[in-house]
């Protein structure tokens, strides 16, 4: 039975105890509201890992909107019911008076992310990746397990927190898995929950938008980056009243800088972000990838 523990003091014990078993550690962490998308990063931890720690911790230093920060759902005993049936071992539930006693006072010590947190995502929401940066590190530092598992569909923020791994020297894997779709092909996420009936539908414009940009390079290779992006922009302006589209580029897969020319398109991603029904949304794959069904 999944056991649940409250503080992250709590969680570093129990971490160094497994350690100690000489057991190897996954780790998933997350803002809770799980869905399936969550469940399949906890079955990943499972598969390769003696024990899984699932952290549920809605982290305020991310938000830089409170009515956001107050929205954003909150479902923990749906939570450890879901990480349970995905294999975790436990589940940490901290405090924010715990990560930050300061609060509602920004730390006095955060992360810093660089150049990397303040495009697309970090432009549209200042400070939002050194919060994610900030919080991701302090559970790393107190869990010290061997891997942490992150979805592809934060793409960017998985390159954050590689970057963050890399340069603090902190000494664990990261696992990028793949995203986890809706039948339509809309990429699971908690703030899908949000969205009413006529924003549903016109969501999947942007997982759309990927398979139109992934379809038009295979009928003509020679398709510049700059051109797929007009190709998605086009897919995601059809999408309907509800949708408000934000930015569709093709980046670089490692440095996630713009590609607008010829493209290597094993090196290549496109992203997408639009807000729907006042949802904001991220979606992102591959350049060559199958269908988004």
């Amino acid at each position: 039975m999944t056991e649940l523990l409250q503080t992250l003091r709590a969680g570093a014990a129990w971490a160094a105890a497994e350690r100690i078993r000489g057991c190897s550690i996954g780790f998933v962490p997350t803002m809770g509201a799980l869905h399936d998308g969550h469940a399949s990063l906890i079955r990943a931890a499972a598969a390769r890992d003696e024990v899984v720690a699932v952290s549920i911790f809605v982290n305020p230093l991310q938000f830089g909107d409170p009515s956001d920060l107050a929205r954003y759902p909150r479902t923990l005993e749906a939570d450890v019911a879901l990480a349970e049936a995905a294999g975790a071992t436990v589940v940490i539930a901290p405090e924010v008076a715990e990560l930050y006693p300061t609060w509602p006072d920004t730390p006095a010590t955060t992360v810093t992310t660089g150049p990397l947190g303040t495009i697309f995502e970090g432009a549209a929401r200042p400070g939002h990746f050194d919060g994610v940066a900030t919080v991701v590190t302090k559970l790393l530092s107190a869990l010290r397990p061997d891997r942490a598992y992150f979805g592809e569909k934060d793409f960017q923020q998985l390159a954050v927190i590689g970057q963050v791994v890399q340069d603090l020297w902190l000494g664990i894997e990261i696992v990028g898995c793949p995203t986890r779709r809706e039948p339509d092909g809309l990429a699971m996420s908690s703030r899908n929950v949000r969205l009413d009936a006529a924003a549903r539908t016109q969501a999947t414009c942007l997982s759309a938008a990927l398979t139109a940009a992934s379809s038009a390079y295979a009928a003509d290779p020679t398709l510049t980056g700059a051109a797929l992006e007009q190709v998605m922009a086009e897919v995601i302006a059809g999408g309907g009243s509800a949708v408000v589209p934000e930015y569709a580029v093709v980046v670089d897969a490692t440095s996630l800088e713009r590609t607008p020319g010829v493209l290597e398109p094993t090196k290549t991603r496109c992203i997408v972000t639009t807000i729907v029904g006042g949802v904001r949304l991220l979606d992102n794959a591959a350049l060559l990838h199958p269908p988004a069904r």
